[in-house]
C-alpha cells in the first residue's frame, strides 16, 4: 500500500481514472479495465478473507521503490520446474493481485471527491490573485502622483526646519560635552577632601550624561574615563571604610554609608567591612606581638615578619609577656569597641529613618529595597559580633598557650588572670558569649600553673613543717583571717556597709557595661593594669609579710591596741554578717582579758603556728585565683584540700602515730620518741578499753591521704606497690619532725606543750575553713560539689578527733601505772575482816595524779591549755587509771568477800579524791571498775550472762574472775561452762 500512495503523489493531483491508466507496466504486474473493476466491485467478496490474502503478501514487495518483482520471482523458481505447482503458483499470485487492485480501487474512489472540491479552491485563488494584481498597479500609479505633487515641493522646507532644529541640540550637547570633560578634576578635588558621596553622586550625574551623548566618538572615552574613576572611588571607599575598625569616626562613617548606598552597594559593603574587621584583627595582633619579638631579640637575624602567628607568639619571653598580653587586649578592645559603636551607628539611623522617612523611600520598590538592605545588615552585624569575638578568643588563645607560664611569680599569673577575666567580661557584654576558647585555654595554663605552684608550695610547706618548733605564734585575741591581705578580696564581694554613702556610685558603676564606662576613651585594660601596681604591694604579697603595717595588724604587742578597728575591738564580729553586739569592752576589760589569755580554760587567743599562719595565706592566695578565674575552682580547691590534709597528715605523724605500734607489730616502732624512761602501757589496755582513740572515719582519712598524697617511696616506707614517675610527681614525701623537737623529757609531759600548739592549731585551721566554707561552696562547679561536701565531711570534720591519739601518749607515760600494778600485787585480798582503811597504791596513784595536774599547770604557763584539751588530758588518764585497777584486780588470785569491800573502798577513796583534782564530770569508766568488783558476787547463771554482755573487759580479766569465785559460789562444773563461753567469746577474735 505504500509503493502505490508514493505512486500517486509522484503522478500529482489526478483523476482516479487517469491515475490508473498512467501507472507503468513496471510499476504494476497489471492494469485493471474498467470492465475489470467494475466485475471487480460486483464480485460478492468477504471481507475478511480479503484481508487475509493481503496479509499473506510477502513484506518484501512493500520493502522499496526499486523492488524488482519480476526478478524476484525469477529468482525463486526451482530449478526443476513443475507445470501443475507454477499454475498453483500463479493463481496465487493473481488472487493477491486481484486483492489488491481492489483494495486500491475502493481507495481510489473513496477519495475522488476531496478531490473535486480541493481543485475548486484552487480555481477561485487564481481568480482572486488575478485582481490583487490590477489594485497594486493603481496603487503605484496614484502614489507616483503624490510623489511628484506634495513630498518634493511642501516636504521639503520641513526637512529644512527639521536639519536647524538638530544642529541646535548638537550645539547644546557640545557645551555639555565640555563641562563633562572638566569634571576630572573637581573628583579629584572631592576625593582629597573625602567628600565621597558628593564625588560620587557627581560621577553618577556624568554617567548619566555620557550615556545621553554616548554616539559621539569622544563621549565613549569619556565614559570609558569616568567609570575608572568610578572604581578609584570605590577603591579609596573600601580603604576608608578599613580604617573604621580601629578608630570609629561618626562623621567619616556617615559619608562611608551614604557612599555606598549612593552607588546601591549598601549589603556589599556590609560584607566589606566584616572583612576588614576579621584582617584588622590579625593584622593588629600580629604588629603588637611582632614588635615586642622585635625588640626582645635585638639584633637577630631571624625573619620573624614572614613568621605565622601561632609561631611568633612562642618567641614571647617571660618579662614581655604581660606587657604585650596588655596591649594586644588594649588593640583588640579598640577593634571591639569600634564594631560596637558600628552597630550602634546603624541602630539609631535606622530609627531616624523609620520616623522620618526620606524622599528615596517614596516610592514602594525604593521602600521594598531599602526593608531588605536594613534586614541584610542588621542580620550580617548580629551574626558578626560572635564571628568577632571568635577569631579575638582565637587570636588570644594562640598567644597564651604559646608561653609556658608555670614557672611565672604569683603575682604576675593573678595579672594575667585578671586581664584575662576582664577580656572574658568584655565578651560577655560584647555578645553574650561564654567564651568556651578562652576559658577553656587559660584553664588549660591555669592548671598547668597551679600543679606546678601548688608543687612547690607543698615542698615549702614540707620544709615548714619539718623546720617547725611548734611554738605558740604570739597574735592578738581577736585575730581573724580578714585582716590578712590576702582575703581582702572576700570583703570586696560583699555588700559595701562600710560606705553606706557610696552604695548609689557603687551601683551605677555596676550597672554601667564596659562599653558604656570607656565609650569617650580610656580603656579598661589600662585602669585595671593601674590598679593591679597600685595595689600589689597589699593583695598580692607574696610569703611572708611586706608591709610593716600589716605586721603590726597581725602580731602586735598585747600592750598596744591602738590601730585595731573599734569593730574589732568589741566582744566578737559576726564572721558572716560582720555585726557587733551594742555593748563595747572597755580598755580595762581589754587589758585585764590579755593578761588572762593563757589562763588554763579561757578560749581567747587563737593557738596557732607561723607554718598554721602560712598553710592559711597561701588558702588566700589560691581562693584569689579560684576568684579570678571560675574554670579551675575545683582544681584550686583539691589543691586547698592537700594543704589541709598534708598538715593534718604531718601532725598525726610527729605526735600521734606513736600508738600504732600497739596495734599493728607489723609497723616500725617509734620507741625513740616515746623515751625509754617508762615502760608502755600493755597492748590490751589500748585494745579493750573502748577508748576509740582513732576513729574509722579518721583511720579512713589517713588512709586516704597517705595513699593520694604521700609519697612513701621516697619516706623510705615500703607501704604498697611502686608509683608511676607521674604519679610520685603529684605525691610530697612525708615530713620528719625537727630534732629541736624533744618529746621524751617527763618534766615537759613528754612535749605536752608542742603537742597542744600543734593539735589545736590544727582545729584552729580546720574552724577557718569552717569560716571559708560558704566562700568556696559558692565557687565550686556545681556538679563538683560533692567533693567539698565530702572533704568538709570526712576531713576538716575529723581535725578535733587527732586530741584522742595525740594526748593518749602524754597519758599514757605522765602516770607510772606499772607502779600502781606492783603495789597491788602486794596487797591481801583474802581478808576475813572488814577493813577501814585503804591501801597506800591509792595514795600512790593520787600523788602521781597531783603531779601530773602541777605540770600540767606549769605547761599551760607557756602555752593556754584550752578547756577539751585538759578535759581529754584528764580523760585519758583516769580512763588508763581505771584499767590499770582493773587489771590489777584481775591479777588477784584469791579474795574473800571482804577482799572486793576493800577494793570498792580503794576506789571510793580514789575517786572522792579525784574529783577535787579535775572537773571532769562524770568520772571517765567509773562503772567499768565498779562493775568487774560487783560481778564476784555473780551466781552461776548471771556470771555467765555478765560474760556475754561485757566484752569490754579482756579474756584474762574475765577468767580471773571465774577462777576467783571458785570454792565460794561456783563449782569446777560451772567454771568449765564459765571458761567455755569465755573462750567462745575470743574466738572470734582470732
Amino acid at each position: 500500500m505504500q509503493k502505490i500512495k508514493s505512486l500517486m503523489a509522484r503522478q500529482g493531483l489526478k483523476s482516479p481514472q487517469e491515475s490508473v491508466v498512467d501507472m507503468s507496466p513496471v510499476e504494476s504486474f497489471r492494469t485493471p479495465s474498467k470492465e475489470e473493476l467494475r466485475e471487480l466491485r460486483e464480485q460478492p467478496t468477504d471481507p475478511q478473507e480479503e484481508q487475509e490474502i493481503i496479509d499473506r503478501i510477502e513484506e518484501v514487495y512493500f520493502s522499496s521503490d526499486s523492488f524488482d518483482m519480476v526478478q524476484y520471482e525469477l529468482e525463486k523458481l526451482p530449478p526443476d520446474l513443475n507445470l501443475l505447482e507454477l499454475e498453483e503458483y500463479r493463481d496465487k499470485l493473481k488472487r493477491q493481485q486481484a486483492a489488491v487492485s481492489k483494495r486500491v480501487a475502493d481507495l481510489i474512489l473513496e477519495k475522488q471527491p476531496s478531490y473535486v472540491k480541493e481543485l475548486e479552491r484552487v480555481t477561485s485563488l487564481q481568480t482572486n490573485l488575478q485582481l490583487a494584481a490590477v489594485i497594486c498597479t493603481n496603487a503605484r500609479r496614484q502614489l507616483h502622483s503624490a510623489k511628484e505633487g506634495f513630498t518634493e515641493a511642501s516636504l521639503g522646507l520641513l526637512a529644512n526646519q527639521r536639519r536647524r532644529q538638530l544642529l541646535t541640540g548638537l550645539l547644546k550637547s557640545l557645551r555639555t560635552i565640555k563641562t563633562l570633560q572638566r569634571t576630572d578634576v573637581r573628583l579629584s578635588e572631592m576625593l582629597e577632601e573625602e567628600d565621597y558621596p558628593g564625588a560620587i553622586q557627581l560621577c553618577l550625574e556624568c554617567q548619566k550624561a555620557a550615556s545621553t551623548f554616548k554616539h559621539y566618538n569622544c563621549i565613549s572615552e569619556l565614559n570609558s574615563k569616568l567609570q575608572d574613576t568610578l572604581e578609584q572611588i570605590e577603591e579609596q571607599l573600601d580603604v576608608a571604610l578599613s580604617k573604621t575598625c580601629k578608630h570609629f569616626d561618626v562623621s567619616h562613617y556617615t559619608k562611608v554609608q551614604l557612599a555606598y548606598k549612593l552607588l546601591g552597594k549598601t549589603q556589599t559593603a556590609m560584607d566589606q567591612l566584616h572583612m576588614h574587621f576579621t584582617q584588622a584583627i590579625h593584622n593588629t595582633v600580629f604588629q603588637v606581638v611582632l614588635g615586642y619579638v622585635e625588640l626582645c631579640a635585638g639584633n637577630a637575624d631571624t625573619k620573624f615578619q614572614k613568621m605565622q602567628y601561632k609561631d611568633l607568639c612562642t618567641h614571647i619571653t617571660a618579662d614581655s609577656y604581660i606587657p604585650c598580653l596588655t596591649d594586644l587586649c588594649k588593640a583588640l578592645w579598640e577593634v571591639m569597641l569600634s564594631y560596637h559603636l558600628t552597630m550602634q551607628w546603624h541602630d539609631e539611623h535606622y530609627k531616624e529613618e523609620e520616623a522620618t522617612p526620606g524622599a528615596d523611600d517614596s516610592s514602594a520598590e525604593g521602600s521594598d529595597e531599602s526593608t531588605v538592605d536594613r534586614s541584610y545588615v542588621k542580620k550580617k552585624l548580629e551574626h558578626g559580633l560572635t564571628r568577632i569575638w571568635q577569631d579575638v578568643q582565637l587570636k588570644v588563645k594562640a598567644y597564651l598557650l604559646g608561653t609556658d607560664v608555670s614557672n611565672f611569680k604569683y603575682d604576675d599569673f593573678i595579672v594575667v588572670l585578671d586581664v584575662i577575666s576582664r577580656l572574658m567580661q568584655v565578651g560577655e557584654e560584647f555578645c553574650g558569649s561564654k567564651s568556651e576558647v578562652l576559658q577553656e585555654s587559660i584553664r588549660r595554663q591555669s592548671v598547668n600553673y597551679f600543679k606546678n605552684y601548688h608543687r612547690t608550695r607543698l615542698e615549702e610547706l614540707r620544709m615548714f613543717l619539718e623546720n617547725e618548733t611548734w611554738e605558740l605564734c604570739p597574735v592578738k585575741y581577736n585575730f581573724s583571717i580578714a585582716q590578712l591581705h590576702e582575703f581582702k578580696f572576700m570583703g570586696q564581694c560583699r555588700s559595701p556597709s562600710v560606705s553606706p554613702s557610696r552604695q548609689p556610685e557603687s551601683t551605677e558603676t555596676v550597672e554601667l557595661s564596659l562599653f558604656e564606662q570607656y565609650l569617650q576613651g580610656g580603656n579598661p585594660f589600662e585602669m585595671q593594669i593601674d590598679n593591679k601596681e597600685e595595689e600589689t604591694e597589699d593583695v598580692l604579697a607574696s610569703n611572708g609579710y611586706e608591709s610593716d603595717e600589716l605586721e603590726k595588724s597581725v602580731y602586735q604587742d598585747y600592750d598596744s591596741d591602738s590601730d585595731v578597728p573599734e569593730e574589732l575591738k568589741q566582744d566578737y564580729v559576726d564572721e558572716q554578717t560582720g555585726d557587733a553586739p551594742v555593748k563595747s569592752v572597755s580598755r580595762e576589760t581589754l587589758r585585764s582579758r590579755k593578761r588572762s589569755d593563757y589562763n588554763l580554760n579561757r578560749a581567747n587567743a587563737p593557738i596557732l603556728t607561723n607554718t598554721t599562719l602560712n598553710v592559711i595565706r597561701l588558702v588566700g592566695k589560691y581562693m584569689q585565683m579560684m576568684n579570678i578565674l571560675k574554670p579551675i575552682a575545683f582544681d584550686v580547691i583539691h589543691c586547698v584540700s592537700q594543704l589541709f590534709d598534708y598538715y593534718l597528715y604531718a601532725v598525726y605523724t610527729f605526735f600521734g602515730r606513736n600508738d600504732m605500734h600497739f596495734q599493728s607489730a607489723s609497723l616500725p616502732s617509734q620507741g625513740s620518741q616515746l623515751g625509754a624512761s617508762r615502760q608502755v602501757v600493755p597492748i590490751y589496755w589500748y585494745e579493750s578499753s573502748g577508748l576509740g582513740l582513732i576513729s574509722s572515719r579518721l583511720r579512713t582519712t589517713l588512709s586516704r591521704i597517705q595513699e593520694s598524697l604521700i609519697d612513701v617511696e621516697a619516706g623510705g616506707e615500703n607501704a604498697g606497690p611502686h608509683a608511676s614517675p607521674e604519679e610520685r610527681k603529684e605525691k610530697v614525701p612525708s615530713p620528719h619532725l625537727s630534732q629541736l623537737v624533744v618529746l621524751t623529757a617527763s618534766d615537759t609531759l613528754y612535749g605536752l606543750a608542742e603537742r597542744v600548739v600543734a593539735t589545736e592549731s590544727l582545729v584552729f585551721l580546720a574552724e577557718q575553713f569552717e569560716f571559708l566554707h560558704l566562700h568556696l561552696d559558692t565557687m565550686m562547679p556545681s556538679a563538683k560539689k560533692p567533693f567539698l561536701q565530702q572533704f568538709y565531711s570526712q576531713t576538716v570534720s575529723t581535725a578535733s578527733e587527732l586530741r584522742k591519739p595525740i594526748y593518749w601518749i602524754v597519758a599514757a607515760k605522765a602516770i607510772d601505772y606499772e607502779q600502781m600494778l606492783l603495789l597491788m600485787a602486794g596487797v591481801k585480798w583474802d581478808i576475813k575482816e572488814i577493813m577501814s582503811q585503804h591501801n597506800i597504791y591509792v595514795d600512790v596513784l593520787l600523788k602521781e595524779f597531783e603531779k601530773f595536774n602541777q605540770r600540767l599547770g606549769d605547761v599551760s604557763k607557756i602555752v593556754r591549755i584550752p578547756l577539751p584539751v585538759s578535759n581529754v588530758l584528764w580523760e585519758h588518764c583516769i580512763r588508763l587509771a581505771n584499767r590499770t585497777l582493773v587489771e590489777g584486780y584481775a591479777n588477784v588470785k584469791k579474795c574473800s568477800n571482804e577482799g572486793r569491800a576493800l577494793m570498792q573502798l580503794d576506789f571510793q577513796q580514789f575517786l572522792m579524791k579525784l574529783e577535787k583534782l579535775t572537773d571532769l564530770r562524770p568520772i571517765p569508766d567509773k562503772e567499768f571498775v565498779e562493775t568487774y568488783i560487783k560481778a564476784y558476787y555473780l551466781t552461776e547463771n548471771d556470771m555467765e550472762q555478765f560474760i556475754k554482755n561485757h566484752r569490754e573487759y579482756s579474756m584474762k580479766q574475765l577468767t580471773n574472775l571465774v577462777n576467783v569465785c571458785l570454792g565460794s559460789h561456783i563449782n569446777k562444773k560451772a567454771r568449765q561452762k564459765l571458761l567455755a563461753a569465755i573462750d567462745d567469746i575470743d574466738r572470734p577474735k582470732r
